[in-house]
């Protein structure tokens, strides 16, 4: 995809902060990392080089928001698979997959980012909020589905943390083209049918 030049998008009106948050994944996409600036921002959305620094003090706070701006979108998509009611808890578990296989294939750049800034202990109070909500509403299905005799007694965080790991090498291994993304996603369910009910004959 090319890049757009910054007059035929100038930003006129409304909020800035979501316009500047929108060119720079647009970047990150685009160009990496590597390629933002708060001024390069400033260009992009057709607003004066101080503009930005009045939402993010430098390209440090930018990169911390898109990736609680990506958090929290895909919080959002993991509770809305999560709530849907009349699912059987393996029904549950391949809804969340099947949204957060979604996200991260839409927008891989964005999870690197999400996941790189997750582990730095410089990271805002904000971000980890986001981080623990991703994590904690697994680990809260997992403790009720325990409770209701569904999955096998243990901590519920070392159960959720092998459901996270094996639904983040199937991202991370579409992102390296090692795994087709049509067919992960068309093999979901099976993938989630034989992590609940592991690989052992019956």
């Amino acid at each position: 995809m090319s890049r757009m030049s910054s007059t035929s998008r100038p930003y006129h009106h409304g909020d800035l902060r979501a316009a500047l948050l929108k060119s720079a994944e647009r970047t990150l996409r685009e160009k990496g990392v590597g390629a933002l600036s708060l001024r390069e921002l400033a260009r992009d959305t057709g607003v004066s080089h101080a503009a930005p620094g009045r939402h993010f003090k430098d390209k440090q706070a930018l990169i911390d928001a898109l990736a609680l701006d990506g958090y929290e979108r895909l919080n959002r998509a993991l509770g809305a698979a999560a709530d849907q009611p009349g699912l059987t808890f393996e029904g549950r578990m391949t809804a969340l997959a099947r949204a957060y296989l979604g996200f991260a294939v839409e927008n891989p750049e964005l999870l690197e980012l999400m996941f790189a800034r997750k582990h730095d202990p410089d990271g805002s109070a904000q971000l980890a909020a986001a981080v623990d909500q991703s994590l904690g509403s697994l680990t809260r299905m997992m403790a009720d589905a325990q409770e209701r005799g569904e999955i096998v007694a243990g901590d519920p965080e070392r159960i959720t943390t092998v459901a996270a790991a094996s639904l983040h090498g199937l991202a991370a291994l579409i992102a390296s083209c090692a795994l087709d993304a049509e067919e992960a996603m068309n093999g979901l369910d099976e993938h989630v049918h034989l992590l609940l009910h592991g690989l052992k004959p019956r």
